[in-house]
């Protein structure tokens, strides 16, 4: 099917759900997450189940259904309708995750470096972003909490954090297939069911999915297809459920992602060997194919909830995890190789959790303990253009991590209108890294098929440790004039640990004593970073008025402290020229701004009985700025650059309206949704490069969705970024650029400067194009 006929075909299911209406039941805009747009929607934002509208947090919560009504594929389809959140697959892979939410993040995928947005699989902590963009089947719901939420989810959920929590078994035999067939050749296979054992006390279940497609655009070089998706993913699970006081679940996850390597669009002609842009954004010349593309991650967890009296309950959940990443990462998109990175990503974690929950009367109280062991090794070999024929710069970086908290948090109602909650958490944080940089000859080391001839001392041989502990609490007031309206006021502080640089080269430490060599202390404290900190200050409203408009306000200040601000760049390193590791506790931020949510029921009984229209809305707004950046300048010194540094991948603006329709038809219901979903101009990094940020932009979703017989099977028709939108989501650039301003140099000729090898780095991964699908599911 050409381009042409898919924007007819598409353009009139967009219109079709606008002009003849079809889905207010579970479209996947914010707050909807029940079956009925007026049912209670339940969420564990604080650990425990409790009506959202009651939650002094600004959380939006998706139902199962409603995401398969719009047609999410994976989580990140959530950040288009959730406000001030960015949910996006990282460079040059399909399963690495990069999240942001009111400004905190991170983009950076190496061991040492921590994420800023915790992502949670049934409760238990993802501790590194690889393998972390979930497939989205057998989901129970996916809740977007928004703001540092250290006191019940620990560290590293300084901007917020994301919960994916999957089905629970049923007590009746079942047997769900589930298949999509799309542009692209997208072939998509779900197979999940489940069995009562005996009475039923015991269940057994699981879950396979076949995920594929082809590639958006090719690698006119190696002949691969470029954007393509190639995934085996299973669930499995036993559990014992008496449906009143014990629940216990054993479960074991598996991914295998064999898609090709994402190969970025080069944004500027070749400065050596003058190759030209090419036409098609999806396309790429990339040479570099070792090693081979590969993601694995699997892992198995234990959860226990076990009510030991009506006031007591008692869980426990218990993980372990381990993700294995091999990756060619060809920065500069050329065929043969100027600035090229081989590299490997190996994780693993166990953690442990315990928690005792106390419901008596007006007082809910929540305390526990929680202890992470991990472990992240990243070895990589970056091949330059260098004058030193067949250099390599190989890094070895194992970070391991131990960190261990108490904490606790207690709701009382004081009476029938007022509610106080209090909480906090103390943790303590061991860090400790083994980094080994060594130039090579010969092509690179051997551990990625070169000769591995060692090529003088290695500029980086580290070992070493540090500790962090840090208090973080937080505290409420909630006002409830009457059930139908909350307003709240909150403190919350957030944390991060430190940690040290894996791409940082001892050699280049400052001689801080002057004494002619760089000792072990000096070293440390130039490879070093500190934790970074959060307090957050936020009041909120949420009511459900005239018996059909759900709606909740937030307005939010956050004070960041120590921003850590992770980055490589062109460097010298015994006079030869190479790539470095550059990370600093860049000073001060700050962001407030304000949210929206809504769902209102429009009409019912329009034009048939037992219609209705509904309308669900969101909008963010985020005044993010630094206030204060430290650099040091060569030759200058230390200088404040604030006034020249962006908040990365934070839009000022978001924004999202879902417009929705179903009515009965024969034996079940039709209905139909359509998306529109805005973001503002987006910095890919602190630096502003007009090349790589991407502009405001819109995207247009829709879908048409019949289920009948009572949900025993359904049919739908998706449509993804319908008007066929070009937007950046992310970019390399090494070229050279002025120290405070940021701005990029030429030279005398009006070319661009490369900062590493000779052919100028400056390119693009773009988010997904056009996508029409066809969604067909049974129920046994």
């Amino acid at each position: 099917m050409s381009r042409t006929s898919l924007s007819t075909l598409l353009l009139g299911v967009a219109f079709s759900a606008i002009a003849v209406p079809a889905i207010a039941q579970d479209t996947a805009a914010p707050v909807v997450a029940a079956d009925e747009a007026t049912d209670e929607i339940v969420v564990t934002a604080r650990r425990r189940a409790e009506n959202l509208q009651d939650v002094p947090i600004a959380v939006t919560a998706y139902s199962g259904e409603a995401l398969e009504n719009q047609g999410a594929l994976d989580i990140t389809d959530v950040g288009d309708t959730t406000p001030n959140v960015t949910l996006e697959v990282s460079r040059g892979t399909n399963s690495t995750l990069s999240a942001f939410i009111r400004g905190v993040g991170q983009q950076d995928p190496v061991a040492g470096f921590e994420q800023g947005v915790g992502i949670y699989l049934d409760d238990v902590y993802l501790n590194r972003p690889q393998a972390a963009v979930l497939d989205i089947y057998d989901v129970e719901r996916i809740e977007v909490l928004r703001g540092p939420q250290g006191t019940l989810y620990g560290r590293n959920t300084i901007g917020g954090a994301v919960k994916y929590v999957t089905k629970r078994l049923s007590d009746s035999p079942e047997l769900r297939l589930r298949g999509i067939a799309g542009t692209y050749k997208q072939l998509d296979g779900i197979v999940s069911g489940s069995v009562p054992v005996g009475d039923g006390l015991l269940r057994v279940g699981g879950s396979l999915a076949r995920l594929t497609r082809d590639g958006f655009g090719d690698n006119l070089t190696t002949g691969e297809e470029n954007y393509n998706r190639d995934v085996w993913a299973a669930r499995l699970s036993a559990e014992i459920n008496n449906d009143d006081d014990v629940f216990v679940r054993i479960a074991a996850d598996y991914t295998h992602d064999q898609s090709n390597a994402r190969g970025g669009h080069r944004l500027i002609p070749s400065l050596f060997t003058n190759a030209p842009v090419l036409g098609d954004v999806f396309d790429t010349r990339g040479g570099l194919t070792v090693p081979p593309q590969d993601v694995e991650g699997y892992g198995f967890s234990a959860n226990g909830e076990f009510e030991m009296t009506e006031a007591l309950t008692f869980r426990t959940i218990t993980a372990w995890r381990k993700d294995d990443s091999s990756t060619p990462i060809d920065f500069d998109a050329l065929v043969t190789p100027d600035l090229d990175v081989a590299g490997l990503y190996n994780n693993r974690q166990f953690s442990q959790e315990l928690q005792l929950l106390v419901d008596s009367g007006p007082l809910n109280l929540l305390v526990g303990g929680y202890f992470l062991d991990a472990k992240a090794e990243t070895p990589f070999d970056v091949r330059l253009f260098s004058t030193v024929a067949g250099l390599s710069a190989f890094t070895n970086a194992v970070v391991n991590t131990e960190t261990f908290a108490v904490f606790a948090d207690a709701t009382f109602e004081i009476n029938e209108q007022f509610g106080v909650s209090v909480g906090g958490r103390y943790t303590w944080d061991e860090r400790q890294a083994s980094i080994l940089r060594q130039n090579y000859l010969g092509g690179g080391s051997t551990l990625f098929g070169g000769a591995g001839t060692p090529f003088g001392a290695p500029s980086t041989n580290f070992s070493g440790k540090n500790q962090f502990d840090k208090f973080t609490p937080r505290a409420s007031l909630t006002f409830k004039p009457n059930d139908d309206n909350t307003i709240y006021a909150s403190y919350s502080k957030g944390f991060k640990g430190g940690g040290f640089d894996p791409r940082g080269v001892g050699a280049n430490a400052p001689d801080l004593n002057g004494n002619g060599t760089r000792e072990a202390n000096e070293v440390a404290a130039f490879l070093s970073f500190s934790p970074e900190t959060v307090d957050s200050y936020e009041v909120g409203y949420k009511a459900r008025l005239l018996d059909r408009i759900n709606v909740a306000v937030a307005a939010f200040r956050a004070d960041y402290q120590d921003v850590q601000i992770p980055g490589s760049a062109g460097c010298t390193v015994g006079g030869i020229q190479t790539f470095c590791g550059v990370v600093t506790n860049a000073g001060k931020a700050r962001f407030q701004g304000f949210e929206f949510e809504g769902n209102t029921r429009l009409g019912e009984d329009m034009m048939a009985e037992g219609d209705a229209l509904t309308l669900a809305a969101s909008l963010g707004y985020i005044d993010a700025e630094f206030r204060e950046y430290i650099t040091n300048i060569a030759g200058v010194g230390p200088v404040d650059v604030a006034d020249f540094r962006e908040v990365q991948n934070t839009p000022k603006w978001t924004a999202s309206g879902t417009l929705g329709y179903e009515r009965p038809v024969g034996n079940g219901e039709l209905s139909a949704s359509t998306t529109l979903s805005y973001r503002s101009k987006t910095y890919q990094f602190e630096i502003p490069n007009p090349f790589i940020d991407q502009k405001s932009y819109a995207l247009l979703d829709a879908s048409l969705v019949y289920r009948a017989d009572g949900g025993r099977w359904s049919v739908g028709l998706h449509g993804k970024n319908i008007l066929d939108k070009e937007y950046k989501t992310s970019g390399y650039t090494f070229l050279a650029a002025n120290a405070t301003t940021g701005a990029l140099l030429t030279n005398a000729a009006g070319q661009f400067i490369p900062s590493l090898g000779r052919e100028g780095t400056l390119t693009a991964f773009y988010g997904n194009p056009r996508q029409v699908f066809l969604s067909v599911g049974y129920n046994f």
